[in-house]
């Protein structure tokens, strides 16, 4: 199994491209701010979910994970930020906060499916 079948990361990915819109319509004083942190969050998800995928270690994966769990929350304190700035159209937040939430709630199955004895994924 690839770590592109991995639905965290799916997920992960669909999120990245709906902050690269989303941010593309900040003010200009914005974009390497806020915008540029939240793309770089967006961005941390995906990336560790692939990162801990292809490590030897159950133990490095669940770490990785970890990771991409907190980029998650640090993402959603962003989006709620962008929102109350009014960057961030009604439906723009539902839709980012929602898979942000999604990627978040799936990580947590992924961590809570690893035990300590499990052996690494296929790279």
């Amino acid at each position: 199994m690839s770590y592109r079948d991995v639905l965290a990361w799916q997920v992960g990915m669909a999120l990245v491209r709906d902050v690269y819109s989303a941010v593309k319509k900040f003010p200009a004083w914005e974009l390497y701010v806020l915008g540029q942190q939240m793309r770089k969050a967006a961005i941390s998800i995906p990336s560790n979910v692939a990162e801990g995928h292809g490590r030897w270690e159950a133990a490095d994966y669940r770490r990785f994970l970890r990771y991409a769990r907190g980029s998650a929350l640090e993402l959603q304190t962003q989006i709620l930020i962008a929102k109350d700035e009014a960057y961030l159209s009604e439906q723009e937040f539902e839709t980012i906060i929602g898979r942000a939430n999604e990627v978040g709630r799936l990580i947590n199955g992924l961590l809570r499916s690893l035990k300590t004895n499990d052996p690494p994924p296929d790279p």
